[in-house]
């Protein structure tokens, strides 16, 4: 239905004042469904919107099929969360599509699996012949051994954002950029608010709320230390290598369990490859590898040989906010499902943190989060965002 036909606010909500902190696409979705289902709203950003983990992903519309063997219940995440994007963010996604391609006898040998999973998942999954996948991308290796199609799309990460931003301002919410958090009020009834410091002039401001929402990804658990609070998060980089033309139509996969470059996104004219990980402990201060650049486009070249031979334009790392022990090795054996966190197990109702997951999850993560905030308020609001559709990104900076 158009968003001028949309039901008004829950009167009974809007009073409940929430601030979400972290503009990112899971703060972002957090703050729309919180303004849809009529609370008060206000978004705190440290940088621009998606100036964290989501403007450095990898852009991928996740069908899931990449996780269908190691990680099924992120795999089923996935294509849910893909099926209703398409539905609600028409125009800013792109639908091409995804082949899983198998380069060598080891892929070959784990397809039975794949295909399984794919079945498992709910994820539609068509094998097709290496001339079919060879006819929709000229540039595949000659030594393609097999051929999946899922339903695989791009996203561009600033715009997916803007999407749920705006449709929360639309709703009432407000949303302040280069604005920090230097300190979570607390009260005899937990949470009362954030202290913030506006970056641009210095100014310091109290935010009253009734609930505090933590979305700041792999930030999280520096966070929640503000209010005394603990969040096991793993920041867990992977490097990202762009090189300027646009070498395949589809989101190309390695047809096997995730791992080093194996996966290649197109994203306007460029094309992004990637990803490694490993766990560090700053994920303001990533070092990347010397050689995780060239590992990436080895790797890739497998798939594509013609990566090695266009000069790449730039190589970054962000980090991934994976849930559980930092004991754990490169963070390859993190499930990359997400996690609610409620802190009055810790002493302070009220503050609230929902992380790890991924770009394509951050609707229904916020589902999660904000069925908690409502149940924790003793209010009845029914979560509307598998239906409504989202205002165009644009509309964010005519509010």
């Amino acid at each position: 239905m158009p968003i001028s036909n949309l039901p008004s606010p829950i009167s009974s909500l809007s009073s409940l004042r929430v601030v979400v902190i972290g503009a990112g696409s899971t703060g972002a979705a957090v703050a729309h469904d919180l303004a849809l289902r009529g609370f008060r709203v206000t978004v705190i950003e440290r940088s621009e919107v998606a100036g964290g983990t989501t403007g450095r992903n990898h852009c991928l519309l996740h069908s899931g099929a990449r996780y269908v063997v190691n990680d099924p219940i992120a795999a089923r995440e996935c294509i849910e969360e893909n099926l209703i994007l398409r539905r609600i963010m028409a125009g800013g996604l792109e639908l091409n599509d995804g082949l899983m391609i198998a380069v060598d006898d080891r892929d070959e040998a784990f397809k039975p699996r794949f295909l399984a999973g794919c079945e498992q998942a709910g994820i539609d999954a068509h094998e097709l012949s290496v001339s079919e996948a060879r006819r929709l991308e000229p540039n595949l290796s000659p030594a393609i051994r097999a051929a999946v199609r899922v339903p695989d799309g791009v996203f561009e990460p600033f715009r997916f954002c803007l999407c749920f931003l705006a449709t929360a301002q639309a709703n009432g919410a407000t949303v302040h950029t280069y604005c920090q958090v230097t300190d979570i009020q607390r009260g005899h009834n937990g949470a009362q608010g954030v202290t913030v410091r506006h970056l641009r002039t210095g100014k310091v401001q109290q935010i009253d709320a009734d609930f505090v929402i933590n979305a700041t990804g792999p930030w999280s658990g520096r966070v929640a230390q503000i209010a005394g609070c603990d969040v096991p998060v793993v920041p867990t980089a992977g490097v990202m290598v762009s090189i300027p033309q646009r070498i395949n139509r589809m989101v190309i996969h390695r047809m096997y369990l995730p791992g080093d470059g194996d996966i290649l996104v197109p994203q306007r004219q460029t094309s992004l490859l990637g990803t490694s990980s490993w766990v560090v402990k700053d994920a303001d201060a990533i070092d990347i590898p010397a050689d995780h650049a060239q590992r990436m486009i080895d790797l890739t070249a497998e798939m594509m040989p013609i990566v090695k031979s266009i000069p790449y334009r730039a190589a970054w790392a962000a980090a991934r906010p994976l849930i559980g022990s930092a004991r754990l090795g490169d963070g390859r054996e993190l499930s990359r499902t997400f996690e609610c966190f409620d802190h009055a197990k810790e002493g302070v109702p009220g503050f609230i943190t929902i992380t790890g997951g991924k770009t394509v999850t951050a609707r229904v993560m916020a589902e999660k989060v904000v069925d908690l905030v409502c149940a924790k308020a003793g209010v009845q609001a029914e979560c509307r965002t598998r239906e409504v559709p989202l205002h165009n990104y644009r509309e964010f900076y005519l509010s």
